[in-house]
């Protein structure tokens, strides 16, 4: 429940969809990819616990602040770096859906409108950096199955052609540290 607040839908997507850009059927394997995401997550996230267990959860523990206080205090955080990751259409979507008029700033909104808008728009930047990130391999792809066709071999699979061009592409940018600074700067 509470990666669904955090960036690890991003992260696992655009992954998931790198693996599939690649054409590696079980490499990285799914356990990888959700390490890789989880441990992303915590140092994408990390200010943000940090904030929250400082401001809510030590004075919450020394009896200086009540449950009802540390709730506020705690949520506040986890708000902030959602709605500084949600799209505005979303945020209205979601207004519009739960028959909510409109509000002075979206830090007014109630959670439950936030957090599908925050998904929403965590899928949407997915599937476009996945969009961006699968192009070249889809080139490469087409290449390989255009010179296959014209040189007549045609029983020959294009993906088991092209699959170690792809694979030298990747590290020849490399891939990995491109796509994790473009996951955490994002």
């Amino acid at each position: 429940f509470v990666s669904m607040m955090t960036s690890y839908l991003r992260i696992t997507i655009v992954l998931g969809l790198l693996k599939r850009a690649l054409g590696t059927q079980n490499a990285p394997g799914q356990k990888t990819i959700g390490a890789l995401a989880l441990f992303l997550t915590i140092f994408i996230m990390q200010p943000v616990w940090t904030d929250i267990y400082t401001n809510a959860i030590q004075p919450y523990n020394k009896k200086q602040i009540n449950q009802t206080v540390a709730w506020e205090r705690g949520k506040a955080p986890i708000r902030d770096f959602m709605l500084r990751q949600t799209r505005e259409s979303s945020l209205l979507l979601f207004m519009e859906l739960s028959n909510i008029e409109s509000v002075e700033s979206p830090k007014d909104l109630p959670m439950f409108v936030i957090i599908p808008a925050f998904m929403v728009s965590e899928l949407k930047t997915a599937f476009q950096m996945g969009f961006l990130i699968y192009l070249p391999f889809l080139l490469i792809d087409v290449v390989t199955a255009t010179v296959l066709m014209s040189m007549g071999m045609m029983m020959l699979p294009p993906m088991m052609i092209s699959l170690p061009f792809k694979l030298l592409l990747f590290i020849i940018v490399d891939g990995w540290e491109l796509v994790i600074k473009a996951l955490v700067r994002s």
